[in-house]
């Protein structure tokens, strides 16, 4: 059986993937699981480019079908932050709170009715023979809100109100999360052309 390689070490993201997946006719592995070590500078500057970064370097390390995700949140009263610096947006070595902690405080004057962002998320697949590259998306729209509430989830999930489910994302189960997710609906998106590729690897 082929492999698929998710090119993360992030276990919300590999838990993710790997349900939405679970269909595929391959193994779907980190690089963790064939003892990869490899670190990628993320220094692009849209979500398209950290992805195919990621790709190609674990594709060309691994000689395996690969898949990158580069993803993170767009608040509209912050013109666009935090954007593809989401996961240094409180710096490089921040956890999940402090994160949370770091936008909430640059929202803090931010009211009502002012709060809409998006989740965007952009997967990257490279093939390993030619290292042709090819792109899905998806996007969640939501509420930032004043304080997190829930304990699913990571990143900014907490924080991250959805008003069709009165909730936030850190306060709905996993299965509901993946069909609504960003991430999610960019996975998804991703099922028929990783059909296809795992035919020529």
């Amino acid at each position: 059986m082929s492999a698929l390689l998710i090119a993360t070490n992030n276990r919300g993201k590999l838990a993710e993937f790997k349900l939405i997946f679970a269909g595929l006719p391959c193994s779907i592995v980190s690089p963790s699981d064939i003892g990869l070590n490899l670190e990628v500078t993320e220094n692009g500057t849209t979500f398209e480019e950290n992805a195919a970064l990621k790709s190609v370097a674990f594709a060309v390390a691994s000689g395996l079908l690969t898949l990158a995700d580069d993803s993170g949140l767009e608040v509209e009263a912050l013109w666009g932050e935090p954007g593809v610096l989401s996961a240094r947006y409180a710096g490089e070595n921040a956890t999940d709170s402090e994160r949370i902690n770091f936008l909430l405080s640059k929202m803090k004057n931010i009211p009502d009715g002012k709060r809409q962002a998006r989740f965007r998320s952009v997967i990257a697949i490279t093939t390993p023979k030619d290292l042709h590259t090819e792109f899905c998306s998806g996007e969640c729209h939501g509420i930032i809100i004043f304080e997190p509430k829930g304990e699913n989830g990571f990143g900014y999930d907490p924080v991250f109100f959805l008003p069709q489910m009165g909730k936030t994302m850190a306060e709905i189960p996993k299965d509901i999360k993946n069909n609504i997710s960003h991430r999610g609906t960019a996975a998804r998106n991703a099922i028929p052309l990783l059909k296809n590729l795992l035919k020529l690897v």
